[in-house]
């Protein structure tokens, strides 16, 4: 029996009154049917994005070093100028192709490291910067020959809690999969209990694409595992709002807004050739509980440990995601 979401005002966690073993689940594999979940993400991918694509996290970012990432084979590197704005562009240095990744940032100029070729993010000697923004929890650049649609001003970021009052920490990991099977991944709820029992117990998918009012919406009781049988149950509703990011929020119990942003970013091929893909998810929570100031006054101890749990549930679903990737591949997919 579900454990009902805690009401306000009270400790968030809660003593489930009888646990079902693993194997005593009810199974989900008739739920999840591959053509709903394979129409979900073909809506997903019809959606723009602006060839907006996520990087890295802004707290990764420092003002004495750049950040670098290869999307979709092209190597981008990225700094803050003086003022502390994000500059972006191509990370291979105009002068004879030095890495401009190893290079250092002195007073918001990136410096070769191999002659000294100085960029303040205006064009010089054929090199040109590329639209960057950064939204306080995530950077993006935008690619428009890679993504070959009609551009944006700003990319499409998800509605999120306010940074003012929120508790962000961003995970990264990298699969051999391409970014559909990451979404894919995330558009299938009912995997939760079955395949990350240490983190997830009591799920139940209550609505599903064409029947919660929301487009597109997978809509999950579940109840998050703290310690022996406490948990925290909560409502979350799962979407797709562009081809390579899926957003879990928190609609019911506790942190109400809190999301958890899914973003699959295209890196290029691996020596093999096989595709990779960087999964950069960002944790925003947020909760109206009095202790959540403390916690947000302790963010530098928890981010670690948000990250640490991230990084424990994605090593799981990549294989799940590179797994769904070798059967496409080969033509062997069931689905």
């Amino acid at each position: 029996m579900p454990t009902p979401p805690p009401r306000p005002g009270r400790l968030p966690l809660r003593l489930r009154r009888s646990p079902t073993a693993w194997e005593r689940q009810r199974p989900t594999w008739r739920d999840a049917r591959p053509a709903l979940i394979a129409d979900a993400l073909k809506r997903a991918q019809a959606r723009p994005t602006g060839n907006w694509f996520v990087v890295g996290a802004s707290l990764d970012l420092r003002d004495d070093r750049p950040l670098a990432m290869t999307v979709a084979g092209q190597e981008v590197v990225l700094w803050r100028d003086a003022r502390g704005r994000v500059v972006a562009g191509p990370g291979i240095c105009p002068h004879l192709g030095a890495p401009l990744r190893d290079s250092a940032v002195r007073c918001g100029t990136l410096v070769c490291h191999w002659h000294g070729l100085a960029l303040d993010g205006t064009p010089f000697a054929g090199w040109q910067p590329w639209p960057a923004h950064d939204d306080g929890v995530l950077l993006w650049v935008r690619l428009d020959d890679v993504g070959g649609e009609e551009p944006t001003p700003v990319p499409p970021v998800p509605e999120r809690p306010a940074a003012a009052g929120a508790l962000a920490a961003v995970c990264t990991v990298t699969g051999v999969c391409e970014p559909d099977d990451v979404v894919a991944n995330r558009l299938d709820p009912w995997h939760g209990a079955w395949f990350h029992p240490y983190s997830f117990v009591d799920l139940t998918v209550v609505g599903s694409p064409g029947d919660t009012g929301e487009e597109d919406a997978f809509t999950v009781d579940v109840s998050f595992k703290v310690a022996g049988r406490f948990v925290v149950p909560v409502r979350a509703v799962f979407t797709a709002p562009g081809p390579r990011t899926v957003v879990m929020r928190i609609s019911e119990g506790e942190g109400v807004g809190s999301v958890v942003e899914t973003h699959a970013t295209p890196l290029g091929p691996d020596t093999r050739g096989r595709p990779r893909t960087a999964v950069i998810e960002a944790v925003v929570a947020a909760s109206d509980r009095p202790g959540f100031t403390l916690a947000r006054r302790a963010a530098p101890l928890l981010r670690p440990v948000i990250r640490h749990a991230a990084g424990r549930l994605w090593r799981d679903d990549l294989a799940y995601a590179e797994r769904r990737w070798v059967l496409r591949s080969t033509g062997r997919f069931p689905g």
